[in-house]
């Protein structure tokens, strides 16, 4: 004698029916919805809690492409910018201390995004986004990809290919590689802008941002350069975020 039946789910000949999920769980979209866009203004749709980015770099080789694009962020988000110093570090310029320039004072929660800057005597430039949970990305050019992506930009699958190129040339061939190789970047870039205003189309991408401050950063800039690859520095510098990001090499 059983302790207790069940009924059975399935009786005689009718087919089994049942619903399966499609997913196991929703995650909010962190980008605004289609039906509902952003305004043209950079403001976006708030989803909860402050996401910071907290970022430690080298005072002695300031990250010129992240300051860059610190500057194309706050163009689209409500920005809390801060800069401190670690206590290791004895001494750091007052230009770098002022890298963002005057902030204003507002409560926290009007922000959408904090963005922090440490100088530190670090050998790679570290990034965490959430601070609690992420593990940090390393590297000035792993750091801009990422910070790029926040901006939004569509891209098709081979424009992203050939920005992810570019960005590696200008950290191992630009930056640490050979005069030999050094050169061969210069053909590159002369070609692709003998297409193109950028390097990547028509639009200022990250590899546009990143071979910038490579250049700048080695004063590769001071050696024979292209005619094409003149025209594009000076193309750069003539916007705001690079003409700022310049200033703390002056």
């Amino acid at each position: 004698m059983p302790m207790y039946q069940v009924k059975p789910y399935h009786e005689g000949s009718a087919s089994l029916r049942v619903e399966l999920p499609t997913c196991m769980y929703r995650l909010p979209n962190v980008h605004c919805r289609t039906d509902n866009p952003a305004p043209a203004t950079g403001h976006v749709q708030d989803y909860g809690a402050l996401k910071d980015i907290v970022i430690n770099a080298n005072p002695a080789s300031p990250p010129l492409s992240l300051l860059v694009l610190h500057r194309l962020l706050c163009d689209h988000y409500r920005v809390l910018s801060a800069v401190h110093t670690h206590s290791a570090v004895q001494r750091v310029p007052p230009h770098l201390l002022k890298c963002f320039g005057e902030q204003k004072q507002q409560p926290r929660h009007e922000y959408q995004l904090g963005f922090t800057l440490i100088w530190k005597d670090v050998p790679k430039t570290q990034m965490k986004f959430s601070v609690q949970t992420m593990c940090p990305i390393e590297g000035e050019g792993n750091i801009a990809r990422f910070l790029f992506s926040l901006l939004g930009r569509k891209q098709d699958a081979v424009s992203l290919t050939l920005m992810d190129s570019w960005v590696d040339t200008a950290v191992f061939q630009l930056k640490e590689g050979s005069s030999k190789e050094k050169a061969a970047v210069f053909r590159s870039m002369n070609s692709a802008l003998g297409k193109s205003p950028w390097l990547v189309g028509n639009e200022l991408t990250v590899a546009d941002v990143v071979l910038w401050s490579a250049l700048r950063q080695t004063g590769a800039c001071g050696a024979v350069v292209p005619a094409s690859v003149q025209k594009w520095m000076g193309a750069c510098e003539n916007l705001a975020p690079f003409h700022t990001a310049l200033q703390l090499l002056r």
